[in-house]
């Protein structure tokens, strides 16, 4: 599958200046973090950007000239793309290929998470622990950025990150593909142990201050908690993660 090998890994974080420069750069596949578009911008040139910006997901940020300014001093016709260091996978050709290698998909999605040194120690864990596929939003996630990657001890650079426009369609695309999805909450649903993580499934992480999102949650096949000693209020998230990843992982090798 395409993307599914180091070639699809951008060496450095990059600028792309101009708007025909980052209409080419989208078109050619290369994977953007996000687009700085002048609050003024007008033209055909700005309609494709925006259209090809929806159709893949990238986010778009309207700033003031001063912010692009302040990047760069090329005349930058009112915007500016960041280059990602990450290759971005499209969800279905992630779960195609995991089916294809003939592996029961063990995959990661966050909600809400936006400490990217937790990002990157779950990268870190769930690539130890047997998962495949590391699901983010394109809005509302920490960057993978220099640091998410260091933290991550490069496991970013080796398990296929999804960056979808919508968690809940993504948890419909999984389960047409027989793939559940397992929110972890702090006291609610089944304890972690009563459930079944050999079957394809996707574990589901929020932020530690909000949690997952109601409407997100509603709709998990799986609720679940992990058993607690004590009043202590909840687990660090990444701590969280191994929990729950080690369990899964323990589980599919009895």
């Amino acid at each position: 599958m395409e993307g599914s090998s180091d070639k699809r890994r951008v060496a450095k974080t990059s600028l792309i200046i101009g708007r025909q420069p980052v209409i080419e750069a989208i078109e050619s596949g290369r994977s953007i973090d996000k687009i700085l578009l002048q609050a003024n911008a007008s033209g055909e040139n700005i309609g494709r950007i925006r259209q090809l910006a929806k159709e893949r997901h990238i986010p778009i940020q309207t700033v003031p000239p001063e912010k692009l300014f302040s990047l760069t001093r090329s005349n930058s016709q009112g915007c500016i793309a960041f280059a990602a260091l990450l290759q971005y996978v499209d969800l279905q050709q992630a779960i195609d290929h995991v089916f294809g290698k003939g592996e029961t998909p063990l995959f990661l999605m966050l909600d809400g998470v936006t400490d990217i040194r937790n990002i990157g120690g779950m990268a870190r864990t769930a690539l130890c622990c047997g998962a495949q596929v590391l699901i983010v939003p394109d809005k509302g996630v920490g960057a993978l950025n220099e640091e998410a990657l260091k933290a991550s001890a490069g496991a970013l650079e080796k398990i296929q990150v999804c960056r979808v426009s919508s968690l809940l369609k993504a948890i419909e695309e999984l389960r047409l593909n027989g793939i559940k999805a397992y929110v972890s909450e702090i006291k609610e649903g089944k304890e972690m142990g009563a459930l079944d993580f050999t079957t394809p499934c996707c574990l589901v992480m929020g932020s530690e201050g909000r949690g997952v999102q109601p409407y997100i949650s509603k709709a998990a096949d799986e609720r679940f908690f992990i058993p607690m000693s004590g009043e202590f209020d909840s687990f660090n998230v990444s701590v969280a993660a191994g929990i729950i990843l080690y369990e899964a992982l323990k589980q599919r090798r009895q």
